[in-house]
């Protein structure tokens, strides 16, 4: 008996909203507009935590970056005798293979410490020649950057100590010089040298923003060999040579020369690049480690390098870290405000629907008198919240979807739709109207059906 009577206040709300499309639709805008501010503001979010999740995963994880400072200073240097411009021109080192020694030794809680050394050069496969960058590291780079072989193997103790020339390539170098081959145990020229190839990277796909905010470059056109490689066949700024000692009497070397107990330097001295490695990536066991590791690592290297801060530390998932929570408390405050326009739009239904109330108060009084219960006229109202909240929704929904893919397409934004979000978005906005539409369904209820009757 219960079902064929909601079943009856059912048809009679849902003509109720069909006799009023209008005025149905007009009241559901606070919903449709809640309900689409929702789905995108949320999609723009997931968009945004997703780009910070894939740069985390670019730069690695526990991760610290020493890098070397090549600054161009001019100062007046004074030409003899232990003035003040000698002091302010210490002698470093800089950054060298015995600095990661050191800090292996030293350091505890380090985990894995990976060496580079780039140079820019040419690769020439075939009639083919290309800019790349050759770069020279240990086989725990490609662990420290979450790199995976695609195919070949990984230097080899021998490799690493002999300085063989072989290589590892990157995807991209694969598809543009060895298409229609196999690249393992062909040779490829990098420079003036012969490389043979040991292995291909699988492809790391890096967008422009994230090469553009991370300071970071296409791995896939980069040619990996062994950091001895590199230092016995290409270079290696740890070594004085004849050149070096000519330039540094002419005074273009910039290194500085000990003859005599007496310095000599160039006044350009700090525009060459003194260091042995490139980059310097340490690698924690655990991310509370991070700033105490960095701490203890800037006082070795600054002690080493005879208190000359020639070297910057940085610890990029800290940075991004700080961003997500940034972009997180963003979303909050975007979802509050989305949610607060949802409880307008249910104030608005609240307020409709007390309207219709009066309207319908005859229709009402003949219902009651035709044998209506309290309990049918509250259920009648309450469909017609509930109907006009739910379509709202849907529409809503629909709505949220397209706003989101409008940003991601013209705003070069990414954007990412869950599923949660669509049902908490619609639940919300379903729950909304059915509790502000249990007033204006008790005020329908507690009407006099005489007095009703009578009301002009």
């Amino acid at each position: 008996m219960f079902g064929p009577r909601l079943l009856s206040n059912f048809y009679i709300a849902f003509e109720a909203v069909m006799a009023n499309r209008l005025r149905s639709l007009l009241t559901a805008l606070g919903i449709i507009f809640g309900v689409a501010a929702v789905i995108a503001m949320l999609a723009i979010g997931n968009g945004a935590q997703q780009e910070i999740l894939e740069q985390i995963k670019l730069v690695g994880v526990n991760n610290i970056i020493v890098e070397p400072i090549i600054e161009q200073v001019e100062e007046e240097v004074e030409e003899s005798g232990n003035g003040p411009g000698l002091e302010k021109n210490k002698f470093s080192p800089g950054l060298r293979m015995l600095d990661v020694e050191a800090i292996k030794e030293v350091i505890p809680g380090i985990k894995r410490i990976s060496p580079e050394v780039i140079l820019d050069t040419y690769i020439v496969k075939s009639g083919i020649r290309r800019s790349a960058k050759l770069v020279g590291v240990t086989p725990e780079y490609f662990d420290v950057t979450n790199f995976k072989l695609r195919e070949g193997t990984m230097f080899t103790d021998n490799n690493l100590i002999n300085g063989d020339p072989v290589c590892i390539i990157g995807r991209g170098v694969q598809t543009k010089f060895f298409s229609k081959e196999d690249a393992i145990g062909k040779r490829i020229k990098c420079g003036n040298q012969w490389m043979r190839v040991i292995g291909v990277l699988e492809e790391r796909i890096v967008s422009d923003k994230s090469i553009a905010k991370l300071g970071i470059r296409d791995f896939n056109m980069d040619v990996y060999i062994p950091v001895q490689t590199m230092l016995v066949r290409y270079k290696n700024r740890d070594m004085v040579t004849s050149g070096n000692l000519v330039a540094g009497n002419r005074g273009r070397g910039g290194r500085i020369i000990i003859i005599g107990g007496q310095q000599q330097q160039s006044s350009s001295s700090s525009n060459v690049n003194y260091h042995q490695i490139d980059k310097l990536v340490v690698q924690v066991d655990e991310s509370s480690k991070l700033n105490p590791t960095a701490e203890v690592l800037s006082r070795l290297l600054e002690r080493k390098h005879y208190n000359v801060i020639d070297f910057e530390i940085t610890i990029p998932e800290l940075l991004l870290k700080q961003q997500q929570r940034t972009q997180n408390i963003f979303n909050i405050v975007l979802g509050a405000i989305a949610g607060i326009s949802l409880l307008v739009g249910g104030i608005g239904i609240m307020n409709i629907m007390l309207a219709s109330v009066m309207e319908r108060i005859k229709e009402i009084g003949l219902r009651m008198s035709l044998g209506a219960k309290k309990t049918d006229i509250v259920h009648q109202f309450l469909f017609e919240a509930m109907m006009i909240s739910v379509s709202g929704g849907i529409i809503g929904v629909i709505l949220g979807i397209v706003l989101a893919s409008l940003v991601s397409k013209f705003g070069d934004f990414p954007t990412i739709i869950t599923i949660p979000s669509i049902m908490v978005s619609f639940s919300v906005a379903a729950t909304v109207g059915l509790i502000f539409g249990i007033t204006p369904a008790k005020r329908a209820a507690s009407q006099d059906p005489i007095t009703s009757l009578r009301y002009e």
